[in-house]
């Protein structure tokens, strides 16, 4: 019996819980007690979860969000989305082939019909992420009333997917913490304040001209709120891209497989492809290693990855070759992956041939970006609602900007409504900049002269916004310019007298793992090395023979596991010590996790791509081929595209294919201005006719 579920995990704590039987398909399967449909099939080697009405296409698990509805099945005869419903003991599930039927109806029996509840508060937040959290704080320090909704079953947003220190500053955002701790502390912050209401499992449906927000929730009471002032901090939807094969399962996106790693606690893949190398699919990859993963390789069309160098080094010095100024030319498989091909680009990113690889996996990791979800925010603008925006949905950037830009966005709403009178600190809007910046210049490795006693070396070359490092040393060796934390970090040998003990709290508080430890004391030819390592500690043990790196990721020198150890209070993070060649200590910056795999052989390549087979609408089945077609016969208008093709009629909105289709605008040359874009849906998701009726509609008290 296959089970993907994970029993340990280095960073996240797996908690018992009980099993039940539940059936797919007719079979009997094990469900773990909390899991989602989505979670249990995938824990048991269930992929495919429909078949398309339109070409019985199979589908997986795509957004892992309730956005669209590639994992619809049948659970107990009833379409259900299956990354979002909890599966019940004995639940009897089906795949979905073809359009579900609506179930039976008796004309002869009443429907229980009730007034729609219409609710006045003064500040409506939608999203309960770091940016909708650290707003609400600052709301609840000052008593102002609000009502903050999310439609995830906790608090948190994406930082409970987070398990990885955080960057940024120690002082303002938590900096050295790991993203699921900084969600538990934020949720239990605002805990405290008796003004703020919290109503979890509820979606936000639309923004109306009479200034009311329609809030479905816990999915079964439809409710108008109208507030004084509306918070949209709703984060961002990931970028997707047209590629023959892309809706195959096992293509889905960063987002989505963090649900089901970090979250979820099920290793839905064996081998690993990444496509982008910005942060997300930097961090990703981290995640899948952590959780044995093998993550055969990542792509990236750029000639260097977007993303933190530090991110990028730790996936090199674990042995995952990345490629630079490469793209994605097709998934191959025929229900669900089994290899992608990839090639170079040249200076127009286009593919040159003879330069394809194809490297075996079973799943695909599309991380190219994201798009702000601040459809709320330009709706109530254009209705003349007052409303902030925050976080994400105002600008995409690290989480740290967005804990930061919530707290900001807090004040100017209490200012706003006469709760605060004071100023905002110019430094705020500083800090916010700082934590916002992109990464910066990348400087060339400069190692110590220095060949005697215990120092770190410090392995961080960018100028990113992070500072933890310069307050854990107990003798502030280590300096960051604290009036732009974006410098690099320096080490002074000495201060006041007093040089480095070898206390080892540098290297395991670095959100980077960018910092080792040298320690030439016992044997000056064959200094001890401390590297920092965030796995489970049973995958290495003293005396065994392991391959150091440095931080490219090239191999140095074998040698054996002298130690193992951690520290109290950070015993998440273990250190590894090892003996080499002086010549080697000072380069060492991390170990091998396992060998870099190469692609297949030049004889098993597949045949050349078509890219008019790629699928731009999901939902509709609508590809590239068709639409470009259009677009050469002269159609501007994204209407017209739609009235004959169906593309963005889906249920996912046309979130997915219309930033598709303005990419096929550009590649066949129209300017901006020739293009007329279409009305964004009235309706965030979809939602039963029923409910705006108050059929059903029994939720409880704001309270």
């Amino acid at each position: 019996m296959i089970d993907n579920r994970l029993y340990k995990h280095p960073i996240l704590s797996i908690p018992e819980k009980r099993f039940f039987k539940f059936f797919w398909n007719g079979e009997e399967f094990l469900a773990r007690e909390g899991e989602t449909i989505a979670s249990a099939l995938m824990a048991n080697g269930v992929r495919i979860f429909s078949f398309h009405h339109k070409d019985r296409a199979p589908q997986g698990i795509f957004c892992a969000n309730g956005q669209c509805a590639q994992c619809l099945v049948l659970a107990d005869g009833f379409p259900v989305k299956a990354c979002m419903e909890l599966i019940k003991p004995g639940m009897k599930i089906m795949p979905l082939v073809g359009l579900p039927e609506l179930p039976p109806v008796d004309p002869e029996i009443p429907l229980p019909f009730r007034p729609i509840r219409e609710i006045d508060i003064p500040v409506l937040i939608i999203g309960g992420g770091p940016a909708g959290l650290s707003a609400a704080i600052e709301l609840g320090k000052l008593g102002v009333e609000c009502l903050l909704v999310d439609d995830k079953h906790r608090l948190g947003g994406k930082l409970i997917l987070q398990t990885h220190r955080f960057f940024g500053s120690l002082e303002a955002v938590y900096a050295g913490t790991r993203g699921i701790d900084i969600a538990t502390k934020l949720a239990n912050e605002l805990s405290q304040y008796s003004s703020i209401k919290v109503w979890l499992r509820s979606t936000a449906l639309a923004v109306y001209s009479d200034h009311k927000i329609g809030i479905l929730r816990e999915g079964r009471e439809y409710v108008l709120i109208k507030p004084k002032i509306l918070l949209v901090a709703c984060g961002a939807r990931e970028k997707s891209l047209a590629f023959p094969g892309n809706t195959l399962p096992g293509v889905y996106g960063a987002g989505a497989f963090q649900t089901l790693v970090n979250r979820d606690l099920i290793r839905p893949s064996q081998r690993l492809f990444i496509v982008g190398g910005g942060n997300v699919g930097l961090i990703a990859g981290y995640h899948a290693l952590q959780a044995g993963i093998k993550v055969v390789g990542l792509a990236e069309i750029m000639p260097e990855c977007g993303g933190y160098k530090v991110h990028k080094d730790k996936l090199a010095r674990l042995g995952v070759p990345i490629f630079t100024s490469h793209t994605v030319l097709r998934a191959n498989g025929q229900e669900s992956v089994e290899s992608i091909t990839i090639a170079q680009v040249d200076d127009n990113f286009q593919p040159i041939p003879k330069t394809e690889k194809t490297f075996l996996c079973d799943t695909i990791l599309i991380a190219v970006g994201l798009d702000p979800v601040n459809e709320f925010y330009v709706k109530a603008k254009e209705f003349g609602l007052p409303a902030f925006v925050a976080g994400d949905a105002e600008e995409i950037a690290e989480a740290s900007a967005a804990i930061f830009s919530g707290k900001i966005r807090g004040l100017e709403i209490a200012r706003e409504l006469g709760a605060y009178q004071g100023e905002i600190p110019s430094s705020w809007y500083e800090t916010a900049n700082i934590l916002k910046s992109k990464p910066g210049k990348v400087y060339s490795e400069f190692l110590p002269e220095k060949e005697q006693g215990v120092f770190p070396v410090i392995h961080c070359l960018q100028e990113i916004p992070c500072d933890p490092c310069a307050y854990v040393c107990p003798r502030k060796l280590i300096e960051i310019n604290q009036q732009d934390i974006r410098k690099i970090p320096v080490f002074y040998e000495e201060k006041e007298g007093k040089g480095c003990t070898g206390c080892e709290r540098c290297v395991v508080f670095c959100p980077g793992l960018a910092i080792t430890l040298v320690d030439y004391r016992r044997d000056a030819e064959f200094p001890e090395v401390t590297i920092p390592f965030e796995f489970i500690k049973e995958i290495i043990k003293p005396g065994e023979e392991i391959t150091v790196v440095d931080i490219e990721g090239r191999p140095l020198t074998k040698t054996r596991v002298e130690s193992i150890k951690s520290i109290r209070g950070f015993d998440r993070t273990i250190l590894v010590k090892v003996k080499v060649p002086k010549r080697w200590a000072k380069k060492v910056s991390g170990l091998q996790l396992s060998p870099i795999e190469l692609p297949l052989a030049e004889s098993e390549q597949p045949l050349p791509v078509l890219s008019d087979e790629a699928i731009i609408c999901r939902c509709e089945r609508v590809s590239v081929g068709e639409i470009r077609q259009l677009i050469r016969e002269g159609v501007r208008d994204i209407n017209e595209i739609k009235t004959i093709t169906r593309a963005g009629m889906g249920p996912c909105g046309a979130k997915t294919c219309t930033p598709l289709i303005h990419r096929l605008f550009h590649e066949e040359g129209v300017p901006k201005e020739e293009i007329v874009d279409q009305p964004k849906r009235p309706l965030f998701i979809e939602v039963p006719f029923g409910l705006f009726a108050g059929l059903n509609g029994q939720g409880g008290d704001v309270e």
